[in-house]
């Protein structure tokens, strides 16, 4: 019985598009830009900085030796923060909703920089917070680990004192789906152009 819904963040409630980021690190004169970003993982300082190995401050300071070119923490920032474009207000609702009836919860790979600006803010334009639509929130830089890392999901599911087995994890990525699964996860893939409600309203659970 599926008592928990965990979800990831990037590609499942919020859009998001690599090559964007990738295009305006090539503005700022990030030599071979695309190096950096993998499909699901990024590399280098960005790698270090989602694991909560690196201070935002010597991520400043270690983009700054990659670059030519003098240029500002906030256009660092600015230019990390184009992966993200948004959460569309149907998936808000549709989060809000499922909170109805079930615990809901995010597990996320993400970094400080955009974890306290544009995700924030996403989830506060209709007058929430991030509290208003999750039981309890998980970033990778808390857990000092990424996903697919076992780690980070026993990490999880000790902070918000679930059972994997009455839990559905919601991802985009098949290899964090499997570590979750061999865990006892349930687990639940959100391809690209899929809803994360259709497909568990096609499971039951809504």
């Amino acid at each position: 019985m599926i008592k928990n819904i965990m979800f990831d963040l990037g590609g499942v409630i919020m859009d998001i598009e690599k090559e964007r980021c990738v295009a305006a690190f090539d503005r700022l004169g990030l030599r071979d830009a695309a190096s950096f970003f993998g499909e699901y993982s990024q590399k280098g300082p960005f790698l270090r900085l989602e694991e909560g190995t690196m201070t935002v401050d010597d991520f400043h300071q270690a983009m700054r030796a990659e670059i030519d070119g003098d240029v500002t923490d906030a256009e660092i920032d600015s230019a990390f923060c184009q992966f993200l474009i948004g959460i569309p207000a149907g998936r808000l609702a549709d989060l809000r909703r499922l909170r109805e009836r079930h615990a809901v919860y995010l597990l996320s790979n993400t970094n400080p920089i955009m974890w306290g600006s544009m995700i924030r803010d996403e989830f506060i334009r209709e007058g929430c917070s991030r509290e208003d639509y999750f039981d309890g929130m998980v970033t990778s830089f808390e857990a000092k680990a990424l996903k697919p890392d076992e780690k980070i999901f026993r990490f999880a599911a000790q902070k918000f004192g679930i059972d994997p087995c009455e839990t559905i994890f919601i991802d985009d990525s098949q290899s964090n789906l499997d570590a979750a699964a061999a865990l006892g996860f349930e687990t639940l893939h959100v391809a690209p152009g899929e809803e994360f409600a259709d497909k568990l309203a096609d499971m039951d659970i809504k």
